[in-house]
């Protein structure tokens, strides 16, 4: 049976280990496109819109609604992109932990 202090000192390390990936998951920002690149949407890690370029060939009046939805299927895919960079980077901190799978950080 382990020592407690040894058991602390592991749960520490594994406190600081998730505290840094979770600076790091923050810390991403990933860009989604739609309409073939007409449309580009970058996101944080926090799922913050930072920015949003929009060509300007789809400035036409009266095709509104073609813009609206070319600007959330940008986001969508920036969302889906970061989902999937996050998933990747904590593959390598639960690794062997036996975290589920779907399981996400609290933020």
């Amino acid at each position: 049976m382990k020592d407690i202090s040894q058991i602390m000192r592991q749960a520490q390390a594994m406190q600081a280990k998730i505290n840094e990936a979770q600076k790091k998951l923050e810390a991403m920002e990933v860009e989604g496109s739609a309409g073939g690149g007409l449309v580009k949407a970058r996101i944080s890690g926090k799922n913050a819109l930072l920015g949003l370029t929009i060509d300007p060939s789809l400035m036409v009046a009266g095709e509104q609604e073609i813009l609206e939805d070319l600007v959330k299927a940008a986001h969508d895919d920036a969302r889906r992109k970061l989902e999937d960079a996050q998933n990747e980077e904590m593959k390598g901190l639960s690794g062997g932990m036996g975290i589920l799978p779907g399981f996400k950080m609290p933020f």
